[in-house]
């Protein structure tokens, strides 16, 4: 049966309704989007990325401006991620030991460490009101020894940051929580040692890592349902970097609460389009003198009061419109599916509306 819920999460920028789909704002930013564009989204929370962030502009000048929120005009909450995906993506460029994780910049080349301290101080200086805790997230494939020995690194990692968290105060006026990691690969005892050692530290909430990475999509799946079956039931629960509206669907019905994805944001600037019939590609020359909306169902402004005739010429000449107008519909879109998700779990009708989502989007993507 479906083990969807409905929650609420209470952060001091406000409240926050799982489930919940986060729109990725990598530097600061979600792409070609402002704050008062992600508002008229429905955007209740979005991501800032720790490892970007360290970067550019460097966490100390973000701490200096009172954090996040006031620097970039964003005053809902904010998760921020760890680092420990962009240094595992990087992998060329990292070395990973037991004190964290030694690196080399993606953009000029000079050497950092992060560590599960220094992690935190970060995202302290971030202000951001979810912290992720370092972990490694393992390559797939990888083989039982390593994923097994790597979740162990993982584990006291997360011991650490949890104490540094304790042991360091707030820089900003708000409340931030902390975030574990569960890691494992695909190997579902190695998910249970890090489920029952997590739990044992009392975390505000658990993310499921180390998934998205190449495995098939069965293994997604058993592997999320399986974590979900053993993680705390009063906690949230996020599935990182998922993905498809179908996976999104999909990870609701397991009791995932928290989904983040480039998806929609990605495919917007190739100009590929998610609608209530499937996903369209704007650009394409079928579209050049279509005067319907993106999604003759959706009511966001875009498909208000622009044609894919228009917005295919856009994206054609290269304008900054052209994006800024995918962008919106897709998140519009994405974020619309999971807060009409909460609505059918509360009314108790979740997998009907799930059946109807994924069948009027497959049938019109395969048309």
């Amino acid at each position: 049966g479906s083990k969807a819920r409905a929650g609420i999460m209470e952060t001091d920028h406000g409240t926050v309704q799982t489930p919940v789909f986060m729109p990725v704002g990598t530097q600061g930013s979600v792409k070609a989007m402002s704050p008062e564009n992600l508002t008229e989204t429905g955007a209740g929370i979005i991501l800032g990325n720790t490892y970007h962030l360290f970067m550019r502009p460097g966490d100390d000048l973000i701490g200096r401006h009172g954090g996040l929120q006031k620097w970039n005009g964003w005053n809902k909450p904010i998760l921020t991620d760890s680092g420990g995906f962009q240094v595992y993506s990087l992998s060329d460029l990292n070395k990973i030991n037991e004190d964290g994780v030694q690196f080399k910049s993606h953009w000029d080349g000079s050497s950092h460490l992060f560590t599960p301290e220094n992690v935190i101080d970060i995202q302290k200086n971030i202000g951001s009101d979810i912290m992720m805790v370092l972990d490694e997230c393992t390559p797939y494939p990888c083989d039982h020894d390593y994923a097994l020995e790597s979740n162990a690194r993982t584990l006291r990692w997360a011991e650490r940051a949890k104490r540094r968290w304790l042991e360091t105060d707030n820089i900003h006026d708000h409340d931030q929580t902390l975030f574990a990691i569960v890691q494992g690969s695909i190997y579902k005892d190695i998910r249970k040692i890090s489920i029952d050692s997590l739990a044992d530290f009392d975390f505000d909430g658990y993310a499921i890592g180390g998934l998205a990475v190449g495995e098939s999509k069965e293994q997604l799946y058993d592997i999320t349902d399986y974590c979900t079956s053993l993680l705390p039931d009063m906690k949230p629960r996020y599935l990182m970097g998922v993905g498809t509206p179908e996976d999104i669907l999909t990870g609701i019905e397991m009791g995932i609460d928290m989904f983040d994805c480039v998806m929609p944001t990605r495919n917007a600037r190739k100009g590929s389009v998610f609608t209530s019939e499937g996903k369209r590609v704007v650009r394409n020359g079928i579209f050049k003198d279509d005067d319907r909306p993106l999604d003759p169902n959706c009511d966001c402004n875009v498909c208000k009061n622009y044609s894919r005739s228009y917005i295919r010429h856009l994206i054609n000449v290269n304008e900054i419109l052209g994006l800024h107008l995918t962008t919106f519909h897709n998140l519009h879109y994405y974020i619309k599916i999971v807060r009409d998700a909460r609505k059918a779990i509360l009314e108790n009708n979740y997998m009907l509306y799930k059946k109807e989502i994924i069948e009027n989007f497959q049938l019109a993507t395969e048309a």
